[in-house]
């Protein structure tokens, strides 16, 4: 059955999946790195998948430590 519990596990191991990406093995391949080149007007749709990666990356990495051992834990008691 999909539930709440299930969107949120999806959610956890997308970002999980985003956090753990290589910037020269995967990102560069593809072009997803961060150009030092500044543009004027409103950014792009690739620009902004970047700076989401990125942050993602950046920010989230202890959080989702804290975040993953709650979701194993609740998962083992509870299954």
């Amino acid at each position: 059955m999909f539930g709440l519990g299930t969107l949120l596990e999806a959610c956890l191991l997308f970002v999980n999946a985003v956090a753990v990406l290589h910037e020269e093995r995967f990102l560069k391949k593809y072009g997803l790195v961060e150009d030092t080149a500044n543009s004027f007007g409103p950014p792009g749709i690739k620009v902004q998948i970047i700076r989401l990666i990125n942050a993602v990356r950046t920010v989230m990495r202890v959080p989702l430590i804290a975040i993953n051992i709650f979701a194993i834990v609740y998962l083992l008691l509870l299954g």
